[in-house]
């Protein structure tokens, strides 16, 4: 199991004494396996995975990478492949774990493009990533400096995935808790930056989140926001009568501008649109690590620019902001 005591000394030392008294506790909570009835498999498969020992750890090429082929017998890596296998779907990546290639659904390689030259370094900052999936992003954040990442994500699947990959990469300030962003104490201020990035669409509340977000950062802290908007001007939101993209939890997509002023109304400063990208088929697609059906089943087989539903087709932007001094 991952040893979070160094994560609790840093809380301690930023002063977030609340977090750490109930910390424990919700991890006990979340693993306990009368909930979760397969979670007991997914824990075998790491408990029962080799450990082989690299050098080879790479954390700032497009996939993140630990070990080579050299480093295992083709018998222990056929081994791991099965293991890595059993915790299908993997969704965010890609990894290469002594040359087995995780194609994931999402080539999250490319968000991290569009954004990494625009976010202040993260050199020796705290970073917090709310939603953060099985840790992809988390672990490219380490590898552009972060004195320690911690991301949250209330889907166990993701944090076992995080954990096989950490069990491979050895001990490391990086942490994926199994925790919502409602799970954090009001009024936290510790993180230098915090992500939330394919999050704000699936809130009900689009402003409460906002709200937990800037709750979470320290004075001059900085938020990178990346989520689902339209085409349109100030004050034009699109809320889904039903389902978005047959993804039922879809609540607000606003325009760029909207968004802007949900900002500025939450007390955000400094707020700058780098990127509007539309989400293409080559992004996030089907693969051999994810068989369920992906963005193409998604779109009207007649016009790709719409939603089966008939909606705008995906189309994300990313944000940068800051909260004041």
């Amino acid at each position: 199991m991952i040893d979070y005591q160094p994560l609790y000394k840093l809380l301690l030392e930023t002063k977030a004494d609340d977090w750490v008294s109930k910390l424990p506790q919700q991890i006990a909570s979340a693993f306990d396996l009368s909930k979760h009835g397969t979670l007991a498999h997914w824990q075998s498969v790491i408990d029962s995975m080799p450990l082989p020992s690299t050098q080879h750890r790479l954390l700032d090429s497009d996939a993140v990478q630990i070990g080579v082929s050299s480093d295992l017998l083709e018998q222990a890596r056929l081994e791991l492949e099965s293991q890595l296998k059993a915790l299908h779907p993997w969704r965010k990546g890609p990894y290469n774990l002594f040359d087995i290639h995780i194609d994931t659904e999402w080539r999250s390689d490319w968000k991290w493009e569009r954004l990494k030259n625009h976010i202040s370094p993260l050199n020796h900052r705290l970073v917090l990533d709310v939603g953060c999936g099985n840790g992809y992003h988390c672990w490219r954040m380490l590898g552009a400096g972060a004195k320690m990442v911690v991301g949250i994500d209330p889907l166990l699947l993701n944090v076992l995935q995080f954990q096989l990959v950490k069990r491979l990469y050895g001990e490391a300030p990086i942490y994926v808790l199994p925790l919502g962003i409602e799970d954090l104490p009001y009024g936290l201020k510790i993180f230098d930056t915090v992500f939330s990035m394919g999050v704000l669409y699936h809130r009900r509340s689009p402003i409460d989140h906002l709200m937990e977000l800037r709750d979470c950062l320290k004075p001059g802290g900085e938020l990178v926001l990346e989520t689902l908007v339209i085409d349109g001007g100030l004050g034009e939101v699109l809320l889904p009568e039903g389902r978005y993209a047959k993804m039922r939890n879809v609540w607000f997509l606003p325009s760029c501008e909207t968004l802007i002023s949900w900002l500025k109304r939450c007390g955000f400063l400094n707020i700058r649109l780098i990127d509007v990208t539309s989400t293409t088929v080559e992004e996030q697609r089907s693969t051999e690590w994810m068989q369920f059906h992906s963005l193409k089943d998604f779109l009207s087989v007649e016009n790709p620019q719409l939603t089966c539903e008939g909606l705008p087709a995906p189309k994300r932007a990313i944000i940068i902001a800051n909260v004041p001094l």
